[in-house]
Order: structure tokens, then sequence, then C-alpha cells
């Protein structure tokens, strides 16, 4: 029996589970000011340990080997955002009650009223996809055979948004699907890291030739025009969809992929070019492009319009300090959409410093766990599979920190595993699941 238990993930997660439930209890207690707490007032905290502990015994049930750390780093990044959501919940919707009151509107039924609720059922169904990729997901074989099936859903997922989808905040990225809305690029994101990965696998020899213009290297154009066209015409819908900060993401899932498949600096750095000039492009015909990077470049401009969510997301972050103004404690709903986009500011608010950086530190170790298991890969699909998986968690999370500090313009992706967002949320605990399936397979062999 002890050979079944996987000692060394369920130690880690005791301290992820007791700052959850400490954390939710803290948030409850400097909330109400109310000493007299039973468990029931914790009990979607106690709920997620339980269920987190319980996956971690079956883990070692059914006998899953390899990697050991992933897990409970996921687990630490959700339950934070769990906690997080719990408590901007009830000041997101005092603050929509105020506004609509003052535009003499009805107060009744907020939209935020249910985010908390919400949160939480995405997450037990994020643990499910998890459990049911590692268990149904024995082999890759039948993910490489249909790359290209892959790659057209994924552009016919974007294609059909971006003619018939809901626009929020000029961007049209999500998809009515009866009473749910599905945020379509996470679809399109796990469809074309497979194909990508099957393509770079299949066609690796060929890649990889020394194709020269004079001195300089560079890509075999035939052999890189599928892979090429699928990548442009996502970008393409992602541009008619207003959704630049995925474009970017897809960007740095492509150029990482082929950097591992190719080892060639030189055609990171074509694409770079050719991506910048895109961009530039871009910009003469977008003005949502040019407002972005007006608000970037300087948000105080127009503080109370254009530049508002970027300086309340600055004063929430100055108000935090070094250790910040504790749970509960400080106003980060001042700030527009801080349950997703700026969850990272609420964070540098209420936890200060120390919480922002070990959020940052926390998916450092993410990505390293992820490419050391794509670097321990024998089959080259796996590799550059995992690769892609973990390129897409971590430049996600970069993308949307570098946002909301303002070391980039604001791209409006959510932080993985942090932020509100059901979409994202599956998407992301199915790229863990793949990620564990395939060390186990480096573990094992098979």
């Amino acid at each position: 029996m002890a050979s079944r238990v996987r000692f060394t993930e369920l130690q880690l997660l005791l301290v992820p589970g007791l700052l959850t439930v400490v954390g939710l209890l803290s948030i409850y207690l400097a909330s109400t000011r109310d000493l007299n707490w039973d468990w029931r007032d914790i009990w979607v905290s106690l709920a997620y340990v339980g269920a987190v502990l319980g996956l971690s015994i079956w883990f070692g049930i059914v006998r899953l080997r390899g990697d050991q750390v992933l897990f409970p780093l996921v687990v630490c990044l959700a339950g934070l955002g769990l906690l997080m959501v719990q408590r901007l919940a009830p000041d997101l919707v005092a603050e929509e009650i105020y506004t609509r009151q003052l535009r003499g509107l009805s107060a009744e039924s907020p939209s935020y009223a249910s985010l908390a609720q919400n949160q939480f059922i995405y997450l037990a169904l994020g643990l499910g996809l998890l459990l049911a990729t590692i268990t149904m997901l024995r082999r890759l074989d039948w993910l490489k055979r249909y790359k290209y099936t892959w790659a057209l859903l994924a552009i016919l997922v974007m294609a059909v948004t971006a003619v018939v989808g809901t626009e929020i905040n000029g961007a049209r990225l999500w998809l009515d699907v009866g009473p749910f809305t599905i945020q379509t690029s996470e679809i399109a994101k796990l469809a074309l890291v497979v194909f990508l990965a099957a393509y770079l696998a299949e066609r690796r020899d060929l890649i990889t030739q020394n194709v020269h213009i004079g001195p300089i290297p560079v890509p075999p154009v035939p052999y890189l025009a599928p892979m090429g066209i699928m990548w442009g015409m996502s970008l393409l819908v992602l541009v008619r969809q207003n959704d630049f900060g995925t474009a970017l993401l897809f960007f740095c899932i492509f150029i990482s992929m082929l950097y591992v498949a190719t080892n060639r600096l030189s055609y990171v750095l074509l694409l770079v070019g050719l991506f910048a000039v895109s961009v530039y492009a871009v910009s003469q015909i977008s003005p949502r492009v040019v407002a972005r990077a007006d608000a970037w470049l300087n948000p105080w401009a127009d503080p109370n319009v254009s530049g508002y969510q970027l300086v309340q997301s600055e004063y929430a972050l100055a108000t935090g300090g070094v250790f910040g103004t504790g749970l509960a404690q400080g106003h980060p709903a001042f700030i527009p959409e801080v349950h997703s986009d700026f969850v990272f500011s609420a964070i540098g608010e209420e936890l200060g410093l120390a919480g922002t950086l070990v959020v940052l530190l926390l998916f450092v170790l993410l990505t390293f766990r992820g490419l050391s298991i794509a670097a321990a890969c024998w089959d080259p699909f796996a590799k550059f599979l995992a690769t892609g998986l973990t390129v897409a968690l971590g430049a996600q999370a970069l993308i949307i920190v570098g946002g909301t500090v303002r070391l980039i313009p604001l791209t409006g992706i959510t932080l993985p595993f942090v932020s509100a967002g059901g979409s994202s949320l599956l998407s992301n605990f199915i790229i863990v699941g793949l990620l564990m399936r395939i060390s186990h397979m480096n573990a094992t062999g098979t």
C-alpha cells in the first residue's frame, strides 16, 4: 500500500490546503467582524481541500507516477483564485448596486451576485476534467493522428465566434451555448498546440534542413507552409475578434515550439520581426489597438475614461506596499474587471509586494516543472506537446501580469487559475492533466 501513496504530493498539498481554509476564515472575520463562526461559513474551502486531497489519494490508487510537484502548485494558485473571488464578489455587488442607483437604474439581481458560486462550480468541473484527462487518456497517438482536425476545429470555433459571438468592450470573444458562455479562444489554444506538436514531430527533420538566402538561414518554406497557414488564419480571425492578447499568446507558443523543434535562433528572430511588422500594420487600421497603446504609455492623460483601469490598478498596487492591507481590508473593487483582468492588482493591494512575488514564484516553478517534463520526454510529439502546453500557461501569466503593471499594453486575458473565468479554468486544468499524463509516461517508459 505504501507504494501507492504519493507522499511528496500529499505533503505539499497540506500548505495550500491550510492557506485556503485560513484565508477564507480571515475574509469572513474581516468582513463580518463576528467571532461567532462555524464550519459552515468556510465550507467552500473545506470542500476544495477535501477534493484535492481525494484526487491525490486516487492518483496513488491508480498508480500514477511521475511529477508530484505540479499538482500542488496548481492547487495553490487555484486556491488563491478561489479566495480572491470569494473576497471580491460582495464588494463588486455593492459597487454595482451603487453605480446603478447613481444612474437611476434598478439594483435588483446584480450580475456579480453568483460570481463566487460560479467560480467554485467551475473549479470543481476543472478538477473533474483533470481527473478525466489523466484517467482516460492512456496514449497520445489519437491526438497526433487527427492533427489537421484539431487545427480546423480551432479556426472554425474562432471564426464562428467572430461572426455570431457576444461582443463585450469592443471584443467578440464569447459564444453563447444555451445557458453557458464559452470563450472559444481557450478551445483554440489547446487545439492549436496539439496540431503544432504533431506537425513538428512529423516534419522535424525537413524543417531543420539548411536553407540560406545569401548568408542568412531561413526556414524551408514548403515544409513550414501548412503550419504557417493554420497559424496565420487563426491570427486573422483573432484580429477580426479584436483579441490581440490571445494573438500574442499564440505567437509566443508558436515561436517557442518552433525553437525547441529546430534549435534555430535565426528562425525566432525572423518571426519576431514579421510579427512586429504585423502589429504595426494592425495598429494602422484598428483604433482599439491605438487606444490601448495610448492608455499604456500615459494613462494619466485620460484618467477617468481610457486610462481609468490602469490608474486604479496603480493606486491599488501602491496602497498595498510590501505586505498589503490584509485580506478584505482594501478597496480593489474600484478597478473595473478586477476579478478577471486585474486580479493581480487586487492581490498586490491586499497581500502586498510579498504576495505578488509569491504568485510570480509559483508560476515560475510551474513553468519549470512543465519544461522539465518536456525535457524528459523520449517521444518527440510528447516533448513538443508538453512544451507548448507549458508555454501556454507561463506566457499567459507573463502577458497579463506585464499588462497589469504596465510593462506592456494591457491585453485582457486571464491570469491562469487565479482569475475568475470558467473557460480559462477548465482549459488550464486540461493542460495540467495532459502534463501529468506525459510525466507518467516518462516515468514508466510507455
